[in-house]
């Protein structure tokens, strides 16, 4: 059996080495307070306190990113890796302004994500996996996002928008394109027993 190149290689992908990585101050004090929280031979269990700062400091995570929050927490890389690549929030190329998340687990299926992304795909010109050319939007199915009873789901840069439809994704893209996130309500939930 050939396990190089040919038939049996890895479709993994390592993310790419992008620019030098450090956090800001503010970031290390911030993950520091978090890191805190923990006894010190468990730092590590900040892991995605730590990852979560990088990718809002640079906007995606880089094998610079993972170096870096590996010294800092006291991990090797590989076991960031392992954090990023299991996640689907964390991003390893960049994305757009706003990222827009369709859940596609068997409740959001069975309520309707499949048409959801198509409109979402058909309002922004993309496909899922892609960025628009202007950087503005990208659009994502992802697994579940928790909120099974209220399906589907949609996220818009970890804001929750429950219950949607395909016209409901017209209003919410209207929006982002207006205000920005400024727009965003954030978690669209009704209670049972609420009058609406």
């Amino acid at each position: 059996m050939n396990y190089g190149r040919g038939r049996y290689q890895s479709a993994r992908q390592l993310p790419e080495e992008g620019p030098a990585f450090a956090y800001t101050e503010e970031n290390r004090q911030r993950l520091e307070a978090i890191c805190a929280r923990y006894p010190p031979e468990q730092r590590k269990s900040a892991i995605l306190a730590a990852l979560f700062l990088a990718q809002q400091q640079q906007g995606h995570i880089t094998r610079n990113v993972m170096r870096h929050v590996g010294e800092v927490i006291g991990c090797t890389s590989a076991d960031v890796e392992d954090v990023v690549t299991y996640y689907t929030m964390f991003y390893t190329r960049p994305v757009g302004r706003h990222v827009l998340a369709v859940c596609r687990t068997l409740s959001c299926a069975l309520m309707g994500a499949e048409r959801v992304t198509e409109q979402l795909s058909q309002l922004l010109g993309v496909k899922s996996g892609e960025t628009d050319a202007a950087g503005e939007f990208t659009l994502l199915e992802v697994e579940c996002l928790g909120a099974c009873d209220r399906a589907p789901v949609v996220s818009v840069n970890d804001h929750w928008h429950e219950c949607q439809s395909p016209d409901d994704v017209r209003a919410l893209v209207d929006g982002l394109r207006r205000e920005g996130t400024t727009s965003l309500t954030g978690c669209h939930l009704r209670v049972a027993g609420d009058e609406q």
